[in-house]
């Protein structure tokens, strides 16, 4: 028998508890804690639930899509809901996937509604993916929706992927201009100093000021690390822990020039797709935009678009509450006035976001060429510096030699 680790709610009262159970496996842990009345949010087996374990155990967006794959795959089958949770789960390579999958198969067999037991798990299935879970649930359409939320997480994961790879090619020049500037300052520096001590010359300014951080660098460079890991840190707590951190942080993604535009659309694309989604599952309007705005991730965006829920509510159509947003790029209120008159808003709003998706990945791809003359002068500039400072003062030294 193992030991786990659970947490749960009491199912009369709701209050949370957590505790330690004695089982072969979660699975049966997780029904045992319900067979006691209570809801498990969590069970893990003692020793692990270290850093290193949930590291490892980590479930990636890969993981969560080939979940969603599957199960939306059994069900449209026409295989019943449990015995179709029960397969994914042993076919789940993800350790902490597969132990999610398994308790909440013990949910369902409880007696809980996918919606609920899902829920449980708000790390790892977000808003969008619990409002299509409910909405396809209740209209007998669980399938449909779980393809769609596969299908857009895929599209989702492959935009963040070329986004990260275009920021590759920067990246190494980068790298180029530093090994090539810490080259030139531990190699060639001193030897510069070391020939005009030997000749008894003054060093040249430049010179001496390379010198001199050469030196700086050579002597406190722990201090130099722990300085920077302290900025790096600082930056990431502010960003990640605090709420004027994010802000700050969204504020600049939506006005970094070059970047901006790329965030801008991305969000906008992001907003129609999901809104698209929720509309074609039978989520009501206010809801779908709701979660919509939600599933932008950029806190300034999201309260600027967040101003339309209130049109909405007085009873005025979705393409007039998005009109003159700061954010909202205006293909959308106008695709979405003209579904509003044909009765396929959601077909519109998919259009106007895959208009948009087209456009980042032509951007995307022109990126790296937008950036490199920008490194190229940052490189021509900080290397021109250095060989002022090195290679100028031994020509001149040579030619007061000569004369």
């Amino acid at each position: 028998m193992k030991r786990f680790n659970y947490k749960a709610k009491e199912k009369t009262t709701g209050k949370a508890v957590k505790g330690t159970i004695q089982a072969e496996n979660e699975q049966i842990a997780g029904r045992l804690l319900v067979d006691q009345g209570y809801i498990p949010a969590s069970v893990v087996e003692e020793g692990k639930d270290s850093i290193l374990a949930k590291l490892k155990n980590r479930i990636t967006n890969k993981d969560r899509i080939m979940f969603t794959r599957q199960l939306s795959t059994l069900i449209g089958a026409g295989l019943p809901l449990a015995a179709s949770l029960r397969t994914v789960s042993d076919q789940t390579q993800n350790k902490g996937m597969k132990a999610i999958a398994e308790e909440i198969l013990a949910s369902v067999e409880s007696g809980k509604t996918l919606y609920d037991s899902f829920a449980a798990y708000p790390d790892v299935f977000n808003g969008v993916y619990l409002a299509l879970i409910r909405a396809g649930e209740m209209s007998g359409t669980l399938d449909l929706a779980l393809k769609r939320l596969a299908d857009q997480e895929e599209k989702d994961a492959a935009m963040m992927s070329k986004i990260k790879g275009a920021l590759v090619y920067p990246a190494i020049i980068l790298v180029v201009i530093i090994a090539v500037l810490a080259f030139m300052m531990i190699m060639v520096v001193p030897q510069v100093r070391d020939l005009y001590e030997d000749m008894g010359e003054e060093l040249p300014g430049l010179t001496q000021f390379l010198v001199d951080l050469t030196d700086f660098f050579g002597n406190f460079w722990w201090l130099v690390l722990g300085v920077l890991g302290g900025i790096v840190g600082g930056v990431f707590y502010f960003v990640k822990k605090t709420t004027v951190g994010r802000r700050f942080a969204d504020n600049f993604k939506i006005h970094v020039p070059i970047f901006g535009g790329l965030f801008r659309k991305l969000y906008v694309s992001r907003f129609a797709r999901t809104a698209e989604m929720m509309l074609a599952t039978g989520v009501p309007m206010l809801d779908s935009i709701k979660i919509a705005i939600g599933a932008v991730n950029n806190v300034v965006v999201e309260t600027e678009y967040s101003k339309s829920l209130e049109i909405i509510k007085s009873g005025k159509p979705l393409s007039e509450s998005l009109k003159d947003k700061n954010y909202m790029l205006p293909l959308v209120p106008q695709m979405a006035s003209i579904g509003e008159e044909s009765g396929k808003i959601d077909e519109m709003l998919g259009k106007a976001a895959q208009v948009y998706e087209n456009e980042l990945d032509e951007q995307i791809n022109g990126i790296s060429t937008m950036i490199e003359p920008i490194l190229m002068v940052m490189m021509a500039g900080l290397i021109g510096i250095v060989v002022g400072g090195t290679l100028l003062p031994i020509y001149s030294l040579v030619n007061s030699v000569s004369t």
